[in-house]
């Protein structure tokens, strides 16, 4: 059986040596968040804080910040999910082995909700002033709960049936949010904004429960992209190995999670108010916009509550195993959920959203002499239509009949593999003005921009460049020009001064400077940072530079291009203008003060030596 409760769960944890109690004052204001940073990097076991600054209660962090935690976390469910999974993916395999089918009938009945009339987490009472002050950057608006389970059911069908599980910014304090308010913080197209628009359009007020701490398994199932239709609630069920418990109470719509440790009930009332800003999983600030508020009834939490937590950011951080660990889970259903696609690697590195690989099949017109992306571009496109895939920036799709070696988790492989196939006129195909991932700030306003589908089939059309030499036309402005592997060259451009949405004639003729360089054909993606020594030192640099700092119709230029019914195509190389724009949010940085103490909690003799 799973853990019904996280007590359970962090006790178990130590026991096995998955987790240390950290007796020392800590203090939550970044403090407490640069050593939850730094211990993930280290890969130091989970820590329970029992001394926290101002707080009453225990905070736990990097519960699942390693892939052994996880499994050791899920490890009684997780051979009947994937055999569900499987079954999911392939139906006939359950008449072939009827056997290991019926091992799937406790998953099933796992799923289905249970309902209880006592509620630990209805035990005691708090204020939201009571609850943990999280900060976790320099720049942050306030307090924010960073691993908060927002619970609501749709209007027009109520019950969990309707319901929607989700991990939505929640800010506590800041900004101008009464003592009785907190920040309600959902992108686009996630679960919660169908639910909003229902009660909008009945007028009314929207129910929210939200949960903090509880089985596991419902953090897992609030990030994961769950099919339509399918409530997190069931999942975590059978994540966890064993039926949620939810309780009824007489003052509100919404059931509450028994065994959660905390639950903010109130009601998201019309109207918006300003939150954030606040450091996001891209790497950078998201800024202060007017974003829903809950209208706070009550706060609850059982006897001896943790405060689970972590913190967003460049990645890796810990919700980068997460994204691992689901698709570890959801490999099988890939080519099911979209018709030709054989993987699909959403790159963490890159920011996870901005950059999506997919191996494809092109199987449109085997007739033809030559293969030419046609399926791959329906892929693409079915990507770009459903699930979280549909906030993709950039959609690199390749033909996995060209190279049987190919996978979308060798990065490296999978570029040049694009680059050597790509033809420029052909191959580009860009969706302008369409929605976009709310924290990308590339684009032409919130929630606003482009998106970029980049398709490769048939033989190698070039061999790529590995040494660069001294040749390249670089006008006045643009140096320093740097191999990063081959075929992709960085080049240091000016300060980015225009408006958002313009291109720049600079990077235009630049771009068009480019046609006279004999050896342009081996080297067909030049980039313009503003650093190219940073951008060329790793692939991880690369791919956060250009995919973060990047919108395609505004920011894509090309030696010798042109439009042919509306269709835009060069003869390359590509250029992409990847500078940080002077209308973008800043990146995050950790504040020295704060990396002192923490450098003293981990010295030798410190109470967090070895750790951080």
């Amino acid at each position: 059986m799973g853990y019904a409760t996280l007590a359970a769960c962090v006790a178990d944890m130590e026991k096995h040596g998955h987790l240390v109690r950290i007796t020392a004052e800590v203090d939550p204001h970044l403090e407490l968040a640069a050593i939850q940073r730094r211990a993930f990097r280290l890969g130091a076991p989970a820590m329970l804080f029992t001394n926290v600054k101002g707080c009453s209660f225990s905070m736990a962090a990097n519960l699942f910040a390693t892939r052994e935690r996880l499994h050791f976390i899920f490890r009684d469910a997780l051979p009947r999910v994937r055999r569900l999974f499987a079954l999911k993916a392939c139906p006939g395999e359950g008449l072939r082995h009827p056997i290991d089918a019926c091992r799937v009938l406790p998953a099933l009945w796992h799923m289905l909700p249970r309902r209880t009339s006592a509620a630990p987490v209805l035990e005691c009472r708090a204020s939201v002033g009571d609850l943990p002050r999280l900060v976790s950057w320099p720049g942050d608006g306030g307090a924010f709960v960073t691993l908060p389970l927002v619970y609501s059911e749709h209007p027009d069908r109520p019950g969990h049936a309707g319901s929607n599980l989700g991990m939505y910014r929640v800010q506590l304090d800041g900004n101008d949010y009464a003592p009785d308010e907190v920040g309600l913080h959902y992108q686009i197209h996630r679960g919660i904004g169908t639910h909003h628009a229902a009660a909008l359009a009945r007028g009314g007020r929207l129910p929210v429960r939200i949960f903090v701490g509880g089985p596991p398994a419902l953090t897992l199932a609030a990030v994961m992209p769950l099919p339509e239709g399918l409530p997190e609630l069931l999942f975590a069920g059978v994540l966890g190995g064993g039926r949620i418990s939810l309780c009824n109470t007489p003052d509100f719509p919404l059931p509450v999670v028994a065994e959660a440790d905390f639950c903010i009930s109130g009601y998201v009332e019309p109207g918006l108010k300003p939150e954030g800003p606040f450091g996001d999983h891209v790497g950078y600030y998201s800024l202060r916009h007017d974003f829903p508020v809950l209208k706070v009834r009550s706060v609850h939490h059982r006897r001896e509550a943790i405060w689970p937590f972590t913190t967003v950011g460049r990645p890796p951080q810990e919700d980068t195993l997460f994204g691992e660990f689901i698709h570890e889970l959801t490999a099988d259903l890939v080519p099911q959920v979209f018709a030709g696609v054989r993987e699909v690697h959403a790159v963490d590195a890159a920011g996870v959203h901005p950059l999506l690989l997919v191996l494809g099949s092109e199987r449109y017109a085997p007739y033809e002499p030559e293969r030419t992306p046609r399926e791959l571009v329906t892929c693409g496109l079915h990507v770009l239509g459903t699930t979280q895939t549909a906030l993709a920036k950039y959609v690199l799709v390749a033909a996995h009949e060209d190279d049987s070696r190919l996978t979308t988790h060798d990065v490296p492989h999978f570029f040049r593999h694009m680059l050597e196939r790509t033809d420029f006129r052909r191959d580009l195909r860009c969706i302008t003005s369409t929605p976009t991932d709310t924290l990308d700030y590339t684009g032409t306003a919130l929630n606003e921009g482009s998106k970029l589908l980049w398709t490769a089939a048939g033989k190698a059309r070039r061999t790529l460049g590995t040494e660069l030499g001294a040749d390249m036309p670089l006008p006045d402005g643009f140096t320093e020009p740097r191999l990063l592997s081959a075929g992709i060259v960085a080049v240091r451009g000016p300060v980015h001064t225009g408006a958002r949405g313009d291109q720049d004639s600079r990077l235009e003729d630049f771009a068009q400077g480019l046609a006279a360089w004999g050896r342009r054909d081996s080297f067909p993606l030049v980039v313009v940072v503003d650093s190219s020594t940073f951008a060329t030192r790793n692939w991880e640099n690369f791919l956060w530079t250009v995919f973060t700092r990047s919108d395609p119709a505004a920011d894509i230029y090309g030696a010798g291009g042109s439009i042919r019914s509306k269709h835009w195509g060069c003869d390359g190389p590509l250029v992409i203008d990847a500078r940080l724009k002077c209308f973008q949010a800043p990146p995050l940085e950790e504040d020295p003060d704060v990396e002192r103490r923490v450098d003293a909690l981990g010295a030798p003799g410190g109470p967090l030596h070895g750790w951080v």
